[in-house]
């Protein structure tokens, strides 16, 4: 069967199975019953039956499927604070890291300049996401994906999405990419160097090596092929970089901030933006938004459209902040001109952030629905707070914002 009848059945199936699974997760069960996990492997095997896997290969898989409680648990888990910027960079753009990362660039430096002239990625951005994803290739997980996926799939939250997973799954060990027994990574089903899920590694892995197989798991040419190739059918634009530190002129406006503010190269230099030496940048069309993740105190960042493609790999800012950052330092570039503030400074509790957010809307600032996560919505509140009360409009939420909005719900009378 070919690959578009085994996305079409998968799809048909996937409702069917996701129902029949719900019953013992939407009491709120963390744990199936051995009769209700008994009846949702025998409803997940149908599936992959029905939509074209083979009987040897639903067989293999299933005999070593096991349900994994920690998964759920991983799955519902909630961070006790949020993580700043400061912190998550650190952690990630480490000297290590780029040490490493400048090996790695100059060992496979044949294969990487192959891969640039087949995609048009740069080398050093590669290498980036090999080493923030598994660290270059040193820690894959070791949870077995077929039991981390039927788990899941099995269980209320996001049932459709993994039993498609699931069965992504069990295509690849089907067309004999990967071995069922080989299949270990993270509790959400990534595979590989580069940390594919499975949908995503049917759609986009590739077989650099020529062994007939897409190995992202035992082949660095294969994993760093598929990554740049993922990255290009994004839309990667060549010949432009994800974008760059930059300096800001005193009483910059920063309502102008966030990445939902974008426009054109010129009018930023028009504002007086410069780069870190203070020297002009380029006066040109280039779309480009400016974002300061740790508020006015901290670094500034032109981003560029390719900005945008390092967050569809995944949707965090100071994911794609740390991608570019960290592909900039391994291509040789030195470290932040501006110095990141201490954790300490803008740390906040993730009930400190919704207490924030509800203070917010009840003042009449949009927040958006309060749910204890930093999104453009509640930026936007902040920057709306902080220009109403002549603070500098970053959007950032410091303790000292959020000791200011809750004085003024009180002076207001606004908590009801």
């Amino acid at each position: 069967m070919d690959m578009l009848s085994h996305k079409s059945l998968i799809g048909l199936f996937t409702l069917g199975v996701g129902l029949a699974c719900l019953s013992w997760s939407q009491q709120g069960h963390a744990q199936a019953t051995p009769e209700a996990w008994a009846s949702c492997v025998s409803e997940l095997k149908q599936t992959a039956l029905q939509s074209g896997i083979s009987e040897a290969t639903v067989k293999d898989v299933f005999a070593n499927v096991n349900q994994l409680p920690r998964v759920i648990a991983s799955d519902r888990s909630q961070p006790e604070f949020t993580q700043t910027f400061t912190e998550y960079y650190n952690k990630r753009v480490t000297d290590f890291r780029v040490s490493k990362g400048r090996n790695l660039l100059a060992t496979h430096a044949t294969l990487l300049e192959r891969i640039q002239q087949r995609t048009g990625v740069p080398p050093q951005y590669l290498v980036a996401f090999w080493g923030l994803e598994t660290n270059f290739g040193s820690y894959f997980g070791k949870l077995p994906i077929p039991s981390a996926l039927a788990t899941l799939a099995c269980d209320s939250r996001r049932s459709a999405f993994f039993t498609r997973e699931l069965m992504a799954t069990l295509e690849i060990v089907d067309a004999g990419d990967i071995a069922s027994d080989e299949l270990l990574g993270s509790w959400a089903g990534a595979i590989g160097h580069m940390q594919f899920m499975p949908t995503t590694f049917l759609q986009h892995a590739r077989d650099e090596d020529g062994d007939g197989r897409r190995d992202l798991l035992g082949s660095i040419s294969d994993a760093l092929y598929s990554g740049g190739s993922y990255l290009a059918s994004m839309g990667w634009e060549p010949g432009y970089r994800w974008g760059r530190e930059v300096k800001l002129p005193q009483n910059f406006d920063y309502t102008l901030t966030g990445s939902d503010e974008w426009r054109p190269l010129s009018q930023w230099a028009a504002m007086g933006v410069t780069d870190t030496a203070g020297r002009p940048i380029e006066s040109m069309p280039l779309q480009s938004a400016l974002l300061v993740p740790t508020g006015h105190t901290g670094p500034a960042f032109l981003v560029y459209p390719n900005f945008r493609i390092i967050m569809k790999w995944n949707r965090s800012e100071f994911y794609a902040l740390s991608v570019g950052r960290l592909a900039d330092r391994i291509a040789g570039a030195g470290k932040l001109a501006q110095t990141l503030p201490s954790v300490e400074a803008t740390q906040l509790s993730t009930a400190a952030l919704l207490e924030l957010q509800e203070n917010l809307v009840a003042l009449g600032f949009e927040a958006g629905e309060p749910d204890g996560v930093m999104g453009p919505a509640t930026r936007r509140a902040i920057q709306n707070f902080q220009s109403d009360h002549e603070y500098v409009a970053d959007g950032f939420p410091t303790p000292a914002l959020f000791e200011a909005v809750a004085n003024a719900v009180v002076s207001t009378g606004a908590g009801g």
